[in-house]
């Protein structure tokens, strides 16, 4: 998803995007150990994502954009 698309959504739904992501990103530790995950490249992905989310979440909270 690009900046500007989360940019676009409301509080509740970055919520559950954040939500959906964590769950992502635990589900994907979760196969590394069992060593099930083809693509480690998911992971720094996912995370990045996470800090998107994060920060347009906290520019929200403080009214900058």
């Amino acid at each position: 998803m690009k900046v500007e698309e989360i940019r676009a959504l409301g509080t509740r739904e970055l919520e559950k995007q954040l939500e959906a992501a964590h769950q992502e990103l635990f589900n994907l530790r979760l196969r590394l150990a069992t060593k099930q995950l083809v693509n480690h490249r998911e992971i720094p992905r996912v995370k990045k994502e996470i800090a998107r989310l994060k920060t347009i979440i906290r520019e929200k909270e403080l009214g900058i954009r």
